[in-house]
């Protein structure tokens, strides 16, 4: 696996500050994307060990709060394969800090269902997150009030609840928020 960029201290992907590993690899090609170049599986440099370590050892800080996993496209099935150890190990040195992920498979009928999407590791990966945003992104449906997420179509999902309660369990971050009014 590539990567094309990671940002120790990134505030945009996920809540509070974090850091973020944007992934090589993508085949949704989402017209308006904010990373086409991600799309590439060769894009960028080799996720070796010693990447790794130094993204297990930036969350050591206190106010890191987790790992949000973006690209490109995480949930690409070589993208799991070689994500999960990573995923693993965050959350048993870290478990109070969360995982976020950002993928344009569904998480119901793509990851869940039938699909390329859904392999080998699917089933254990999820296990480790903590949010999914799904969903491709549609320029026809860009929302600059949206946090954390840049179309209406795409969710914020609770992994863990919607995987424990056996359907989708959205987060409370699926707010809108407009001057400092909450809107749903």
């Amino acid at each position: 696996m590539n990567y094309g960029n990671i940002k120790y201290y990134d505030i945009a992907n996920g809540e509070g500050v974090r850091t973020s590993l944007f992934v090589s690899g993508c085949t949704h090609h989402c017209k308006g994307c904010f990373n086409p170049e991600t799309w590439d599986f060769g894009y960028g440099k080799p996720y070796t060990e010693e990447v790794e370590k130094q993204i297990i050892k930036s969350l050591d800080n206190d106010f890191i709060n987790g790992l949000t996993l973006l690209g490109g496209e995480p949930m690409e099935p070589a993208n799991q394969k070689a994500l999960l150890p990573l995923v693993k190990k965050v959350k048993e040195l870290y478990p109070n800090k969360t995982i976020w992920c950002y993928s344009g498979y569904l998480f119901d009928s793509e990851l869940l269902g039938e699909s390329r999407a859904n392999c080998t590791w699917t089933k254990e990966f999820l296990s480790y997150i903590d949010i999914l945003v799904d969903g491709e992104f549609k320029e026809k449906l860009k929302d600059i009030t949206l946090r954390f997420k840049g179309s209406s179509n795409q969710r914020i999902i609770d992994v863990q609840k919607s995987l424990k309660e056996n359907k989708v369990i959205l987060s409370p971050f699926n707010e809108k928020r407009k001057n400092g009014t909450i809107y749903y």
